[in-house]
């Protein structure tokens, strides 16, 4: 590992990401004493001063300790975490959750959400560079690696949940809203057969891959089923359709509209929701739902915050509840 300084920003925060990735990849061990501030002045040609304050920053950082302001040595190695999720939802939160379970009390997850802006997005990682062992992180977009990742160590980075862009060299644990999305249909074909028309109900304005469509409509033509795709307001639900629902609000339209009509759900009129809800085990009989498991991918984001090992996985996203179809 060399370090060559560059114009991206101050030598002190080259020089102290320079240390701290030594002591992340094991190059310094707990009690190992670094060089004195006067040998890497002159190795690097900067100033006492230059690395005095980058050994500042990695003492606050509780990486490294000295005795009376001198002969530094590492203190610690790093066990905190970057979870930095979309927006929050219940099955974030079991992600969440399940990744807090799978680590050793030492460990620290700071969780944030970025809300699909890039702008905010982009302040998270730049101010959170260098601060962390481990980061896990769920793009802003499902179809454009965001370049700002791209300063992260690869070994270091765990990308989380969407992923249809290139992901050469990283670990990823993601889920597929495409072909997956297809399956999880066909999985549930017969059971669809006794609903006249299939409606798909997803935004235009959402951030769910807006390709789902495609490949709903691709199941549909395929297998002879009548359907509709709505794009905007919730339609008025009629007897006879099955509704699948990208998002948790419009879900509890439909619900509230059945009631209203005193249509049961499973008899009268069909319902399957996207990404699993703690909710819908207890509503009716059961609201049927297609999603990724999403403790499986904390459990897995667990496991490389653990060992670093790389990761290149899709989940399958199943059908909870088909019974209730």
């Amino acid at each position: 590992m060399e370090l060559h300084f560059n114009h991206n920003t101050t030598k002190v925060q080259q020089l102290t990401d320079y240390i701290q990735g030594a002591i992340f990849g094991n190059e310094l061990q707990v009690g190992d004493k670094l060089p004195s501030i006067n040998y890497l002045s002159k190795k690097y040609g900067v100033s006492r001063d230059t690395v005095f304050k980058a050994f500042l920053r990695l003492k606050e950082r509780g990486l490294i300790d000295s005795i009376q302001g001198k002969n530094y040595h590492v203190s610690k190695q790093s066990t905190n975490i970057l979870l930095l999720l979309d927006e929050y939802s219940p099955f974030k939160e079991a992600l969440y959750n399940s990744l807090v379970q799978k680590l050793p009390t030492t460990y620290k997850v700071d969780l944030w959400f970025h809300q699909y802006n890039k702008n905010l997005f982009d302040t998270i990682i730049n101010e959170s560079y260098g601060r962390y062992s481990k980061y896990v992180v769920m793009n802003y977009d499902n179809e454009k690696f965001s370049d700002t990742l791209e300063k992260i160590d690869k070994d270091r980075l765990l990308l989380i949940d969407f992923g249809k862009f290139d992901k050469d060299g990283y670990s990823y644990v993601c889920q597929d809203f495409d072909e997956q999305f297809y399956n999880a249909l066909f999985s549930v074909k017969k059971r669809l057969t006794k609903y006249g028309k299939l409606v798909f109900i997803l935004n235009k304005n959402h951030k769910h891959p807006q390709s789902s469509k495609i490949f709903f409509a691709q199941f549909c033509n395929d297998h002879g089923f009548e359907y509709e795709i709505w794009e905007n307001a919730v339609p008025d639900i009629q007897q006879g359709c099955c509704y699948i629902i990208i998002k948790q609000t419009d879900v509890v339209d439909v619900i509230k509209q059945s009631k209203s009509k005193n249509l049961k759900m499973g008899k009268d009129f069909g319902l399957i929701a996207y990404n699993e809800n703690p909710f819908y085990e207890i509503i009716g009989t059961g609201v049927p739902c297609m999603s990724i498991d999403f403790n499986q991918l904390g459990d897995l984001a667990g496991k490389f915050v653990l060992n670093g090992k790389k990761i290149r996985q899709y989940l399958p996203t199943k059908v909870y509840r088909k019974d209730s179809i």
